[in-house]
This record gives C-alpha cells, structure tokens and sequence, in this order.
C-alpha cells in the first residue's frame, strides 16, 4: 500500500540517488542474474518490490547510470587543460652516403662511397599552461556542472519508471476491483436463478423467466472472463515493464489508498527540487561557462616548457665525424591574439544566444510543469469530492440489489427490477472504482512533480 508523506525535497533527491546506488552496486554482483524470473509462481507483489526491480533492471537506467560515468570520468582539471603536458620523443637513424668533396686547396679533396652514418636523438618536453583568460578553471566548472546534470537526468529517468510502475500497478489493482463487482453481480444472477428454478417448482413461474435468467448469468460471466483477460494483460504490461519474463506469474492484493491532504502551494514550491527543472538550471550554467571559455580565447594566453635534449651524429666520413649535443633547456611562451576575423567575438556572441535561449526553456518547462501542476490538482480535487458520493452510492445500490432479490423472492419485484438493481451495483462498482484510480493517479503525478514521491 502507497503512503505519501510530505518531505523536504533535496532529502528526497538524496534517498533516491542512495536506492540507485545500492541498486547498481547490487547489479555488480549479481547481473548474471537480472533477467531470470525473479517471483515465484502467483507469489504476491507488492508496489515496493514491483519499484525495486524496474529500478534494478531497466536498460534505460543503465544507460543513464554509464552517462554519469563518462561524465564523472570528464570531470577533471587534466580533460580541463589544466596539468601539465608531458612528452618523450627519440629517433636512431643508420644511414649509408656516398660523399665527394671539393676544396680550392685540392689537397683537402675528399670522396667516399657508402659511407657510413649514424644519428641518434632524443628529447623530454613539459609544458604547462599559465593563463588563457581563466579559460581553464572555467571549463572544470563546466565539467562539474555537466556531472551533476546527468544526475539529474538519471534522477529524472528513476522518477518516471517509478511513476509508470505505480500507474500500471493501480490500473491493475483497479480491474481486479472491477473484477469483484462483476463477481458480486454474479453471485445475484445466480441467486435470481435459483429462486426462479424454486419458484418454477411449484408453478409459480414460467420458462421464460427461467430462461432469462440463464442468459443474464451467462452475460455477466462473459463479462467476467473478458474482464480477467484485461487483467492479465495489464500484469504482463507489468512484468514487461520490471523486465522480468513476461509469462510469469503473480498476484497482486493490495487496494488503492488515496492520500487528502496534499497541498497546491507545497506542490509549486516543490517544482525547483524536480530534477527536469534542476537539469534546466544546469544547462542554464554550462552555457554560461561555455560563453566565458569562448569569451576567454580572446585574452593571451602564457606557458611555460622545459626539458632536455639529446643529439649524437657519427660518420664515417665528412668534415665532421662527430657531433654531440645535450642538456635541459626552460622557456617562456606567449600568445597574444591581434585579428581573426572576428571569429571569437562571433562564437562568444552565440554563445550568449545559447544561454538565453536555455533561460528560455527552463522557463517555457516550469510554465508546463506548473500548467500540469494545477491541472492535476483539480482532477485530484474533483475525485476527491465526487469519491465520497461515490462510495455512499456503492453502499446504497448494494442494499437496493440485496433488497430487491428479497422483494423478487416474495413475488413483489420482476426480473426487470432485479436486472435494473444489478446495473445500478455495477455501475455504482465502476464509477467508485474510476474515481480511487483517477485520485490516485492525480496524487502520485503531482508528488511526481514536486520530486516527493515514496512507496
């Protein structure tokens, strides 16, 4: 059974995030085991269990969970450009020459051929970066900013198959309801029947009673099996929806509870904890950072660079038979941006297009979710008035059918006032019905807004 409970809405963004990390670390360990059928046969599920294992196999949240990955992976000073960059060279090179020279003095001539050569080298550079215009310490913000919206986003993608399983589960619970009014009514069908077979008996009534009532019976448990058929379906639609083998079988007992006092104010309020909103935000500071970085290549930019150097050269012949040279070497660089064209200005103005257009649709996206917000609200509100009326009617047209088999019984009532009864039960059943579901629903959409909801 679903208990909602108001809470602070960070304290519930951090027990989510805590049920996905226990979640995940649990898939570590047994994911050999994550698509074998996990419930025994009709063993009974309750809406926690049904939650946890959508939450433990579904592939989308996977695939978010690697997004947080790669992007925790980015989130770093070194992808930033921020440390120091380190590299090795070397080369050995044999080589064969044929040489012939010519001097004014003829004595100092000289010619070879195939004479060999040897040239060895190497080298160790580091070169870090200084300044770029805070460009660096930008882009770390971005990289943490861009982690934390993915998050977000897996937050997000938690929340909605939570709110699929809970509306799969209730609609379920639901058919099962509509299931026991059809059920009720056939236990009056027969009633009917047998008083007919009774009455009949002893020539108090005549075939065509009896045979109306037959057909009746038959038609309500018609109506019966195809209602069943209903609620395999929506429990296959479950199992699909928990990745689990869809021919399994299971039970659900549980009854639809709908919590009365959740307000419209801490609804709205709770909007900025919804983690869609909270992504916006971030993007709203991503594009922001990546305007400064744009802003930043226009500013200089200073290194430094050290290393050393190793370069050995024989021959076999030539006027040098051996060159050596090493030792460290330090420096100094700078890059100062004159004239591109404008090319950095352009790209750091559309860049401040793109901000503004991600204020925009962060605005644009708490407008809906608020729109949807109070909508949800006034259909939560209206099933809870019309649920009271509801459940008096379900009451009153129970005792009407109950009365009016009695009256049938005693000859004071037809078939078409028993027959009338029973489609008041029924419809009484399946209005009741609608209404708990619809309340529900609205209930568990609204908490879905505010990011509160608990099962």
């Amino acid at each position: 059974m679903l208990e909602i409970h108001k809470q602070d809405a960070r304290n519930k963004m951090q027990e989510i995030m805590t049920i996905l990390k226990t979640i995940f670390k649990t898939m570590a360990l047994y994911g050999a085991t994550l698509l074998s059928p996990c419930l025994l046969p009709a063993q009974n599920l309750t809406l926690k269990d049904a939650v946890n294992i959508a939450l433990k196999n579904s592939p989308g949240l996977l695939i978010a969970k690697n997004g947080v990955d790669i992007a925790s992976i980015y989130n770093s000073y070194g992808y930033a450009g921020g440390l120091p960059l380190v590299t090795a060279s070397g080369s050995d090179v044999e080589q064969s020459t044929s040489l012939k020279q010519k001097y004014f003095d003829p004595a100092n001539n000289k010619s070879s051929l195939n004479a060999a050569s040897n040239n060895v080298s190497g080298g160790l550079n580091a070169s870090m970066l200084l300044y770029n215009g805070d460009r660096v310490s930008t882009a770390k913000k971005r990289l943490g900013v861009q982690e934390s919206q993915t998050r977000q986003q897996l937050s997000s993608r938690a929340l909605f198959i939570v709110y699929n399983v809970m509306l799969k589960y209730y609609d379920i619970i639901r058919q099962q309801n509509y299931s026991k009014t059809l059920q009720t009514s056939i236990d009056a069908s027969r009633e009917r029947l047998n008083i007919v077979k009774s009455q009949q008996s002893i020539g108090l009534a005549n075939n065509a009673d009896l045979f109306q009532s037959q057909v009746d019976l038959n038609t309500t448990l018609q109506n019966l099996q195809a209602q069943r058929l209903v609620v395999d379906q929506d429990k296959t639609d479950l199992l699909t929806l928990l990745t689990l083998n869809p021919d399994s079988s299971v039970s659900i007992a549980d009854t639809i509870v709908v919590t009365k006092d959740i307000r419209l104010e801490s609804i709205i309020n709770g909007l900025q904890a919804n983690p869609d909103i909270v992504a916006a935000d971030d993007q709203i500071r991503i594009n922001s950072y990546i305007e400064k970085e744009t802003g930043a290549l226009r500013y200089p930019s200073v290194g430094v660079n050290t290393g050393y150097n190793y370069s050995r050269t024989q021959q076999a012949a030539g006027f040098s038979l051996l060159n050596l040279n090493y030792g460290p070497f330090a420096g100094v660089s700078f890059n100062i941006p004159i004239f591109n064209g404008l090319i950095y200005r352009k790209q750091q103005q559309v860049a401040g297009i793109n901000t503004k257009t991600s204020k925009l649709q962060k605005d644009t996206l708490v407008l809906n979710y608020t729109a949807n917000a109070v909508k949800s609200w006034q259909a939560y509100t209206s099933s809870l008035q019309q649920l009271e009326t509801a459940k008096s009617n379900y009451d009153l047209s129970k005792q009407l059918l109950d009365l009016v088999l009695q009256r049938f019984e005693l000859r004071q009532a037809t078939i078409v006032d028993v027959r009338d009864a029973q489609q008041s039960f029924e419809n009484a059943g399946y209005m009741l019905t609608n209404l708990s579901f619809a309340a529900k629903m609205a209930e568990v959409q609204l908490l879905r807004y505010a990011n509160q909801l608990s099962y």
